[in-house]
């Protein structure tokens, strides 16, 4: 009899688990993508937590880049430990949760529906109080994850916004896009026993920045999160830009930073840090891109597949640094099944 699925598993499983989500939400997805036209939506309103706080801000960058639609990101104890919620009306009111069972992000969908407001679930659990308090649902799709640290729920959460996403642009590319990603992530999976052999270099690591911008200011917070969940590690996320106000400050001499810095309008600013950190700073970097020039900057380059999209590039950016956090954490001596202190399901209020 086969045990329960470990966290290297859940890692490898994403391409079958995103491939399922594709093959059976797409119809869910435009169905959504219609209900909230005819609603004439002009904002979002953003509730969640942890990892899919995470997927939060990717929805962000992408509703406004490609839907022009401002995403708020809600404040849950407005609407629980305060008890003043804000004026609701016209938003979309989205929460997002791997387990649909926090008590907070529940009173944000079930005060926007009480006040009119448009509802959506994004949750793979769709028996949760999330997806009952909501009008619309989308399931992520990914089965029991078992692992701690959150992964394929993860992926899952941002294929589920990019899905929406796309539905609600009606553009047949972005569509023809989405596709792919199964296949980009599993081409990415072939770093596993590369990221293996890079982990040994940091297992001594305490603390570390990670940088990203735009679509990737989203990576740049669950890898941090990971690292902390998992190794231990004082992992500080920023963008690129804030981190030019005053934080490079901290880089001296074998510092770890590590980047993501795929092809796209940020990749430029992003060169201009990394050349910056590197030359004058002498930091330890490790670059996650697409772009040869990124890699003569880095210690420890890894290559993401060249024929990434931009806007899709959050979700095949993230699994080497999962890869990254799984090794490194087994290199440092610790349990990647039971990270202490943490559970599978958080309840706040």
């Amino acid at each position: 009899m086969l045990g329960p699925m470990s966290l290297r598993d859940e890692i490898l499983e994403q391409p079958a688990v995103l491939q399922h989500l594709l093959d059976t939400q797409r119809d869910a997805a435009f169905a959504v993508a219609e209900r909230i036209r005819r609603a004439e939506v002009r904002s979002v309103f953003l509730a969640a937590r942890g990892s899919s706080d995470n997927a939060g801000i990717y929805a962000k960058y992408l509703f406004g880049a490609t839907n022009r639609l401002p995403v708020a990101l809600a404040a849950p104890s407005l609407f629980t430990t305060y008890d003043s919620p804000p004026d609701l009306g016209g938003h979309l009111v989205l929460g997002i949760s791997q387990s649909g069972q926090s008590p907070d992000i529940v009173s944000v969908v079930s005060e926007g529906r009480r006040q009119g407001a448009l509802t959506l679930a994004i949750t793979n659990n769709p028996d949760s109080p999330l997806a009952r308090e909501a009008e619309l649902v989308l399931q992520t799709m990914a089965g029991a994850e078992n692992a701690i640290a959150a992964t394929k729920t993860y992926t899952t959460q941002l294929l589920s916004i990019a899905l929406l996403s796309a539905a609600m642009s009606e553009e047949t590319e972005l569509i023809e896009q989405l596709q792919r990603v199964p296949i980009l992530v599993q081409e990415t999976l072939g770093l596993d026993e590369r990221i293996q052999t890079a982990a040994q270099r940091y297992r001594y690591m305490s603390q570390c920045v990670v940088l990203g911008r735009g679509f990737n200011y989203a990576t740049a917070y669950e890898w941090s999160l990971k690292l902390k969940e998992l190794a231990y590690v004082v992992a500080e996320p920023y963008s690129s830009a804030d981190f030019q106000h005053g934080p490079v400050a901290i880089v001296s001499h074998g510092f770890p930073v590590l980047a993501v810095a795929p092809r796209g309008a940020v990749f430029e600013d992003l060169m201009v840090l990394l050349t910056k950190l590197a030359k004058d700073h002498q930091a330890e970097i490790l670059v996650l891109s697409n772009e040869p020039e990124a890699f003569g900057l880095a210690q420890t380059p890894l290559e993401l597949p060249t024929d990434l999209p931009e806007w899709l590039s959050p979700l095949v950016s993230i699994v080497p640094a999962q890869l990254f956090c799984y090794h490194l954490t087994r290199a440092m001596g610790y349990d990647t099944e039971n990270p202490r202190q943490l559970s599978k399901i958080t309840r706040t209020w």
